[in-house]
């Protein structure tokens, strides 16, 4: 993505072949047969022949949907790096390197990957970038996800490509994040054929619904039960709420309804202090959330704390309990009841 960067920055230091072809750029991609890209820069018109730059509209740019999404996305990478004193404010500025892709897999896998920690020289980048993007790629390929990223685009601070990393990582690791649906831009393709630059538009998807999204992961035997034997359903519903109603009772609480009771996730942290036998300081949850934020927090924090006690990380996601999704809710009680159902 360096192409040009040596020429000077005056006009007239430049010959006059990378005018001209700036000129060409602003052409194509300002002609009739595309819309008007405000913010094209004249590095990004500087092509060699039969290569080609994409860019996201700028329009596309402005939509609400794709600026919740960069910052939703901005918000989980901090969130998750906060103890490395990372902060990330730029995603093609900040992740085309390698450096901040390599901490973030580190710290979501629990791994850690054996290459050099700086690396100034491109090269050094481009390798550090391809052991980060490989081992991205053993997690996502058994997964059946579609790999839309390569060293090259994220290098070359693509950020289409970047949005389509970070979304498969984040549904791969089923992030405590809520994506918008249905987010789609434009992308400018421009090409150059013959000396001349020519540009079309494409409508690339970034995200679909959170349903389908997370459908890509292995079905269990919950959808087998919402699927093919709901009577059995009320069965399991019953054994899980005495499970529970046993711990509970202790603090006079009862549960009747799993799908609403749990949603707020006082009864999740409550519950996890009586099956470990410790008690749960009240600075560390809201006893009374009222917030949707402060609901996932909550469960989120439950989560901590299962994980704490040995069990696997719940496939359910916290946004689904607060959200009164039942077999997400079934799930993590499912899990509890598997490890605790004969403690007293």
């Amino acid at each position: 993505m360096e192409v040009g960067s040596c020429c000077g920055k005056a006009d007239g230091e430049r010959p006059a072949s990378v005018s001209d072809l700036q000129e060409e750029g602003k052409n194509a991609i300002n002609s009739p047969m595309s819309p008007a890209l405000a913010d094209v820069h004249p590095e990004d018109t500087q092509l060699e022949e039969n290569e080609e730059r994409t860019m996201i509209d700028p329009t596309s740019k402005e939509d609400p949907k794709f600026k919740e999404l960069v910052k939703v996305l901005l918000d989980w990478i901090n969130d998750v790096l906060v103890e490395e004193r990372i902060i990330v404010k730029q995603l093609e500025e900040d992740l085309y390197d390698g450096q901040v892709l390599q901490k973030l897999l580190e710290k979501l896998a629990g791994c850690k990957l054996n290459v050099a920690e700086v690396t100034q020289s491109e090269i050094g980048q481009k390798q550090k970038l391809q052991t980060v993007l490989e081992a991205v790629h053993d997690l996502l390929r058994p997964r059946g996800w579609a790999l839309r990223w390569s060293v090259d685009s994220i290098h070359g601070k693509n950020l289409v490509a970047i949005l389509h990393l970070l979304v498969s990582l984040a549904m791969h690791f089923r992030a405590p994040i809520r994506l918008p649906e249905h987010v789609t831009v434009q992308v400018v393709v421009v090409r150059k054929r013959e000396g001349l630059l020519h540009s079309s538009h494409i409508s690339e998807e970034l995200t679909t619904t959170t349903g389908m999204m997370m459908g890509r992961f292995e079905r269990d035997a919950f959808d087998t039960l919402f699927d093919h034997a709901p009577d059995k359903l009320s069965v399991v519903k019953k054994s899980l709420i005495t499970f529970v109603n046993k711990h509970l009772n202790k603090l006079n609480l009862e549960v009747t309804e799993l799908e609403t009771q749990f949603a707020d996730g006082v009864y999740l942290v409550l519950l996890m202090g009586l099956l470990e036998d410790y008690f749960v300081p009240l600075h560390n949850f809201y006893l009374t959330p009222e917030s949707f934020d402060q609901k996932v927090h909550n469960v989120s924090f439950a989560f901590e704390l299962m994980l704490d006690g040995g069990l696997k990380k719940p496939k359910a996601r916290p946004e689904d309990v607060v959200n009164l999704d039942l077999k997400s809710t079934l799930r993590v009680l499912y899990n509890l009841f598997t490890k605790y159902k004969n403690v007293e």
